[in-house]
């Protein structure tokens, strides 16, 4: 990026525009990403009206959600990991809140309607009286209206996949759920972003109360440095000086110039000069704001992207990666491969056996041999995205291969996709498998459940018994 030297200060690209970047990358991104899809499967999609979980373009069942606490787990690791490291970063940088903010504030309101006339002044508001800026806020508002059933139709794409939500749309009358819920976000954010504004991130966002607790001497924000530019402000927060001769006289090293551009420019009405405050969001706007006065100067900023322990306590560089963020690091990995080994496991289809309450039936065959039938419920799910036929398989113990078939079904069966299927499979053995006079006789057995032509991908074991009755239960039946 260009860089702009001033008095002999060369100035980076401001923290801003770097963040407009990234805004409208994470835009973007939210808005496109419902709608790629990879063999039908999307990259997230937690679908309560079809029972399905999208991850990484691979499809679960909602009986494997087992993986849910793991993602919840990873997002929530991230972000206390992303505050000990950088502050309140994830609320300047990533924030849905801040992001919509500054669309609505510095895009509407300044650059398209013109109704603040400068981006780096957010505590002057519009002057309401005039009749132009009046037609201006409701144009605004309208604008930000359309945005925000955008935004609520977006959010709702990750729960309602874009081409199940504008078929729902078609049929409004059956779907009043569906439109409510678009209607109730956007009324929200309406009213979040014009009339509530920063007042969320300051009284209602429960993350500032947190943050305070995650910091540490290393934890870097937007500080104001008091040994170069003077202490503005005592120890109880008072104001001491508004003026740079004033500041001067008691300090006559102090560089600040009370211009307070930092105080006009902060989106939450602070002024970094006081320290540390749960309201600071780490948007780096104070940064910019004092580099762009310090280097008119040949000086550089007295507002800094940095750490209590090199800024406040001058005792060195700042520690990015010490014990408790490698900690992090190393959570946030281990969660990642378990994530990543679970999902590899997935099953492409579902089987839960159930044996019926009977433990077995014994009758005579026509040629005089002894039946005995054990009967069970398999309940099937085809996960797949196409309709497939499906049998099984049973494996007994060793030594009684062959010795136990399927009498029921006796043929492959039709599951389509998300309908479970219940089948009564019936297992039958001709043979005499156990002499036990005394107790009927429970043999473990394995049932094998597979997709026809796809043997390889789609199949299943599952562990099960078959019960052979008592010796005088046979010979009565003889």
């Amino acid at each position: 990026m260009s860089e702009e030297k001033k008095g002999g200060i060369e100035i980076p690209t401001s923290w801003r525009i770097k963040r407009y970047y990234l805004y409208a990358a994470v835009t973007v991104i939210a808005l496109v990403l419902p709608w790629i899809t990879v063999d039908g499967n999307h990259f997230f999609l937690l679908s309560f009206d079809k029972l399905k979980l999208h991850l990484a373009f691979i499809q679960f069942d909602m009986q494997e959600l087992y993986l849910m606490p793991f993602l919840l787990m990873i997002m929530f690791l991230g972000i206390f990991g992303m505050t000990v490291m950088g502050g309140r970063v994830f609320c300047g940088w990533v924030c849905p809140q801040t992001v919509f903010r500054v669309i609505y504030r510095d895009l509407i309101e300044t650059k398209i309607l013109g109704l603040r006339k400068r981006i780096k002044n957010k505590q002057q508001e519009p002057d309401m009286s005039k009749t132009e800026n009046k037609v201006k806020k409701v144009i605004a508002i309208l604008l930000w209206t359309l945005l925000s059933l955008i935004a609520g139709a977006d959010f709702l794409w990750y729960f309602v996949p874009p081409e199940d939500f504008f078929a729902y749309l078609s049929n409004p009358s059956e779907h009043m759920t569906l439109i409510g819920s678009v209607i109730g976000i956007a009324v929200f954010l309406v009213y979040d972003i014009i009339f509530l504004k920063e007042n969320f991130c300051v009284y209602v966002c429960p993350y500032s109360r947190v943050q305070s607790v995650l910091y540490d001497d290393h934890t870097v924000m937007a500080l104001y440095n008091p040994h170069r530019g003077g202490g503005i402000y005592d120890e109880h927060h008072n104001k001491l000086f508004t003026k740079q001769k004033d500041l001067q006289a008691v300090e006559a090293a102090a560089e600040c110039t009370t211009c307070e551009s930092c105080v006009t420019v902060c989106p939450t009405h602070i002024d970094i000069r006081k320290g540390l405050q749960l309201e600071c969001i780490n948007c780096l706007e104070c940064v910019d704001a004092c580099t762009t006065v310090m280097g008119k100067l040949g000086k550089e900023s007295l507002v800094t992207w940095s750490s209590d322990y090199e800024i406040i306590d001058q005792k060195g560089k700042t520690q990015y990666f010490r014990p408790k963020i490698l900690a992090y690091i190393g959570l946030l990995v281990g969660l990642a491969i378990i994530l990543g080994m679970m999902g590899s496991t997935k099953e492409h289809m579902l089987l839960n056996i159930n044996k019926e309450n009977r433990l077995y039936s014994v009758t005579k065959g026509p040629d005089s041999t002894v039946i005995v039938d054990n009967a069970y419920e398999f309940l099937l799910q085809n996960t797949e995205n196409q309709k497939l036929k499906y049998f099984f398989e049973v494996i007994p113990p060793k030594g009684m291969e062959g010795k136990i078939t399927i009498a029921k079904p006796s043929s492959a069966f039709t599951a389509v996709p998300g309908i479970k299927k219940k089948k009564i499979v019936v297992l039958r053995t001709t043979e005499l498998l156990v002499e036990n006079d005394r107790q009927d006789t429970v043999i473990p057995i394995t049932i094998r459940a597979y997709a026809l032509g796809h043997e390889d991908k789609i199949v299943v074991f599952r562990n099960s018994t078959f019960t052979f009755p008592r010796l005088d239960i046979i010979q009565s039946a003889e």
